[in-house]
């Protein structure tokens, strides 16, 4: 069986880092025609690396009106960076004008996408990857948003189901167009996008049996790394992060949905706990002419790892 490509446009949102583009050459590789979303001033320089590096990207300029339309859920307006959600909210209208009913928008800084299986993660270089993620998520009628979960929270000494309803999805997003909300908070979207979906009655479904390899926050150059992060605390020599850098999103995160967000320190740093634990109850409901096929289908994915 032949690779089968996505149905929906996929975007990536990128701002200072055309000499990396690590999502978009793994896209690429796949075979995956896709559009890379930058500011009007960074057009040519995406350009030339797209050309250079020879991917399937077409580079698109934001509309900069996204930004001053954007709702950052604090008082400091455009005097901070309002991160990637404006970039975002331009992708999720740009799909819908080329008549898409849903569409992909992920991080910049993801390595490797893999499909886990009997506890193996193994690199994905076939474009069914997205195929069979689309397919499970049109098989239902209330699914807003979904996408794949990360490699480190996927660990080989526990069992995961191939995926849980009602969680968070991040980094990687698989959203229908037809949802009354867009994207909102200067840090801290996705959750909070997660958050508003759940609460007004729709699912998400957060897959394991696919994985994103993402860089750590604040590693790679550009993107928010200068903006956000480093601007909020110095890097000393032992850590990967600065002192405060991420006390900003975790308190964004409890002020927009105090209800069921809290501060905790994790990870080596500040961050926050969301209780989803209310959303339990919000069951997946397939289409009506939807018809079981008792067969297990691959969509020609081996697990076979390339030495």
């Amino acid at each position: 069986m032949t690779s089968q490509l996505p149905q929906f446009p996929i975007y990536i949102p990128s701002k200072g880092r055309e000499d990396y583009m690590y999502t978009s050459k793994s896209l690429s590789f796949m075979g995956i025609h896709h559009y890379v979303v930058v500011e009007p001033s960074q057009v040519i320089d995406y350009e030339k690396s797209v050309e250079n590096m020879q991917l399937l990207v077409t580079v698109l300029p934001m509309d900069m009106s996204y930004k001053d339309k954007y709702e950052v859920c604090d008082n400091f307006g455009l005097s901070q960076s309002t991160g990637a959600g404006p970039a975002r909210n331009f992708a999720w209208d740009h799909s819908i004008e080329l008549g898409a009913k849903y569409h992909w928008v992920m991080d910049d800084n993801i390595r490797d996408f893999l499909r886990l299986n009997k506890n193996e993660k193994v690199k994905c270089t076939s474009a069914s990857y997205w195929a069979a993620m689309e397919d499970f998520c049109l098989r239902y009628t209330n699914v807003a948003m979904a996408g794949p979960n990360y490699r480190a929270f996927a660990p080989h000494r526990l069992k995961r189901p191939p995926f849980v309803a009602n969680r968070r999805v991040y980094s990687c997003n698989f959203i229908r167009n037809d949802i009354p909300f867009r994207w909102r908070g200067r840090h801290n979207e996705d959750t909070i996008l997660s958050i508003d979906i759940l609460k007004a009655g729709w699912c998400t479904i957060l897959f394991n049996a696919f994985l994103i390899d993402k860089m750590e926050t604040q590693l790679l150059k550009g993107g928010n790394t200068e903006e956000f992060y480093h601007k909020l605390g110095s890097v000393d020599a032992n850590r990967k992060y600065t002192e405060t850098g991420t006390l900003a999103k975790s308190l964004m995160l409890v002020k927009v949905h105090p209800d069921i967000s809290r501060m905790v320190y994790k990870y080596n740093r500040v961050h926050h706990h969301v209780d989803y634990e209310s959303f339990r109850n919000q069951k997946l409901i397939k289409h009506s002419d939807y018809k079981q096929i008792n067969k297990i289908n691959n969509y020609g994915m081996s697990m076979k790892a390339k030495r």
